[in-house]
């Protein structure tokens, strides 16, 4: 960006500081209204840590939808576009939707399997015991951090380039608001913030795309975007791509980036606490359709932003309303994602700047809040409780969940910071992240799934995928090459190899050492936690050995372990012991859920782009106009499912809510006071006028 920034300081405080706290104090008012008027109180540690597991499917898709809608999905999706055209945008989007869609899967395999668990680490303590407990923890904290400094550190950094606002006072700003109304209101607070911010979004990237694709002076239809990108393909062609063209998905490093994209997503996505816990809120046979819905709507952002400002930046940028002009932005300020702010600069001066730093800091405060949440339940539930104090009860529950929020909005802050400082920027964590933590996935993943997964299986999978990962990164970095720095570890190659080291290493190491020897886990001692205890209950200790097949080692199998198990007051007891389903309904939606995922799958990864792939088809006039045509009525389905349906769930509920209020304050009364005011004035004249 120019050194005269489009937006003044004072409006990057405002936004970073003042929304912040608007949405505190917004929630400080629902959260009175929630304890005083609904049977859902904020100070029950099982309402504050799962919604007491009555969220409707419609607002489990909106938070679904905002939770996986990083500053990465907004400022590297663009990133992509302008890298690689419109293959970018839609490897982004499809790489990235697989794992939401596969996620469905494990969500009816929780309501069937462990119906009462807090955190997907309590299963594993209970299947596997206090080792392989400590080390998949490692994983999911690994994870949250990684996801939440990134958020941080792309949104802090596009802050920074439209308003000149100081980068570190960004990146301790942003989270500060979203602890003060997290803490207030729980993870029914952040579903009810998140509706509202993926309103904003969806209101936002409308806004932008038919900006560009009918209003603007600078491009305003396909048809002028389409010769733009032609005419910036004959000047700047891309490496890779079919004939240079920035029209086609025959893009070699956009297919590569999806790889990349499908081995990180899945990291990110089975090992974040955030989106079991969208799972765990649920009801049980609507998880499925909240997550299928929740893949298919969150699709629609990547594609259509990016496509629209991603694009748009390419086809401006030897346009003189271009921040950069006469120059071409640096590979550095499009890898730390500034594509679509110089797009949307471009496109509507300072009303665009205003709306992308809206946008991105909705996205980034909205993530930022599932993550918030999602840790300070690991913290409260699988180190506090389970190593600390088991005999902590619900009021000490609550105030540690307080704490740990707040603990991890500052360690995101200050892992952020130290990104910034020594030079790593979005792009780099983006890619590098699926090789730390790919190595758990399917040993997380198969914990729930699968009865024979070892515990052995389990630990060798996630460690063993860590080295390989980390091995194959940087030895392919230093062969291609000769150095490894940031710069060469941070590229595609070295970076693919790395993805598919972990996640393939753990899923063969998991494999094969549990086929050697099974274990044969009895799925009733996890559908036994957090259950009401039957009297004459003993307490037993933790699984720490395999089962060989012997009556010995099954009567171990099968003994449940009460250590993450909360006792809790007889609200929260009543709340968790209301989750059993009938066999029979959660066997269709596990139907359901395979059958919807795998041809979802199958159709976005491979029956769409290969063909086009292998035939190196480049994009005609019409074909293109076609699929912008696509991508905006895939956005007005997105907000349907995300914005509209929340409100027709609840519609009865928010009905009730307004007459018990109306009761509180005596609006009934009221309305007799003025029902009879009215009848006075018409009645007076009446009985006042001739004869």
């Amino acid at each position: 960006m120019s050194s005269a920034t489009p937006l003044p300081q004072g409006a990057g405080y405002g936004v970073v500081v003042g929304i912040g706290f608007f949405f505190a104090f917004v929630m400080m008012g629902i959260s009175y209204l929630q304890n005083r008027y609904t049977t859902f109180s904020t100070k029950q540690s099982e309402e504050f840590n799962t919604a007491s597991r009555s969220v409707k499917p419609g607002l489990i898709a909106s938070g679904i939808v905002s939770a996986w809608t990083w500053a990465a999905t907004l400022l590297q999706s663009s990133t992509v576009a302008y890298q690689y055209g419109v293959a970018g945008p839609f490897w982004y989007a499809a790489g990235a939707t697989v794992q939401i869609l596969m996620f469905s899967i494990l969500a009816c395999k929780v309501k069937q399997n462990a119906p009462r668990v807090h955190t997907f680490l309590e299963i594993i303590y209970f299947r596997y015991g206090m080792l392989a407990h400590l080390v998949f923890v490692f994983f999911a904290l690994v994870t949250n951090i990684l996801v939440g400094s990134q958020l941080l550190l792309g949104g802090s950094a596009v802050v920074t380039s439209l308003t000149g606002m100081n980068v570190y006072a960004a990146v301790f700003l942003i989270p500060t608001g979203v602890c003060l109304y997290v803490t207030l209101g729980g993870l029914r607070a952040t579903f009810l913030c998140d509706y509202s911010h993926t309103l904003i979004l969806m209101i936002i990237i409308l806004y932008f795309m038919f900006n560009a694709y009918a209003t603007s002076d600078l491009i305003g239809s396909p048809k002028a975007m389409y010769e733009l990108l032609k005419q910036a393909a004959v000047q700047r062609p891309v490496d890779g791509n079919q004939d240079g063209s920035y029209l086609t998905l025959k893009s070699n490093f956009a297919l590569v980036f999806g790889v990349i994209q499908l081995c990180s997503g899945s990291g990110t996505v089975f090992l974040d606490q955030a989106y079991w816990q969208r799972a765990i809120a649920s009801r049980p046979t609507t998880a499925v359709r909240a997550y299928i819905m929740g893949g298919l709507a969150w699709f629609a952002i990547p594609f259509g932003f990016a496509t629209t400002l991603g694009l748009a930046a390419v086809a401006l940028t030897d346009n003189p309303a271009f921040p950069t002009y006469p120059n071409v932005p640096t590979t550095s300020d499009i890898s730390a994602g500034l594509a679509s702010a110089y797009a949307a600069t471009a496109l509507l001066g300072t009303g665009g700047s205003v709306a992308l730093l809206i946008v991105l800091f909705m996205a980034v405060t909205s993530c930022a809040s599932a993550e918030l949440i999602a840790v300070s339940s690991i913290l409260t539930f699988d180190v506090y409780k389970a190593y600390i104090k088991p005999t902590a009860n619900p009021k000490q529950l609550i105030f540690i969940s307080h704490v740990m929020i707040w603990v991890f909005g500052l360690t995101m802050a200050v892992f952020a910071c130290i990104w910034n400082a020594i030079g790593i920027d979005l792009g780099w964590l983006f890619l590098v992240m699926g090789l730390l933590i790919g190595g758990a996935v399917f040993p997380c993943a198969f914990a729930i799934t699968w009865r024979g997964q070892s515990r052995i299986g389990a630990i060798s999978g996630a460690i063993g995928g860590l080295c390989a990962g980390i091995i194959a990164w940087l030895s392919t970095a230093y062969v291609y090459y000769d150095e490894i720095t940031v710069a060469t570890t941070g590229l595609s190659y070295p970076t693919l190899a790395g993805n598919l080291a972990a996640i393939m290493t753990g899923l063969i190491l998991t494999l094969s050492i549990s086929l050697v020897k099974p274990q044969n886990f009895d799925w009733e001692i996890t559908r036994a936690i957090n259950a009401l205890p039957s009297v004459g209950d003993e307490p037993t200790s933790p699984i720490n050995e395999e089962s060989s097949g012997s009556e010995k080692e099954k009567e171990k199998d099968t003994t449940p372990t009460p250590m993450p198990t909360v006792r809790a007051g007889e609200e929260d007891l009543r709340v968790i012991d209301e989750v059993a389903e009938e066999p029979a309904a959660l066997a269709s939606a596990f139907k359901l859920a395979c059958i919807a995922s795998f041809v979802l799958t199958f159709i976005m990864d491979f029956l769409i782009p290969m063909p086009m792939f292998f035939t190196h088809y480049v994009f005609s006039q019409g074909f293109f106009t076609g699929w912008v045509v696509i991508s905006f009525i895939w956005v007005f389905c997105s907000a349907g499912i995300s914005t509209i349906l929340p409100l027709v769930e609840t519609w009865g509920f928010f009905r009730t809510l307004v007459g018990e209020i109306g009761r509180d304050i005596g609006w009934g009364r009221k309305r007799r006071e003025v029902l009879d005011l009215c009848l006075m004035l018409v009645l007076v004249p009446l009985r006042s006028g001739p004869g």
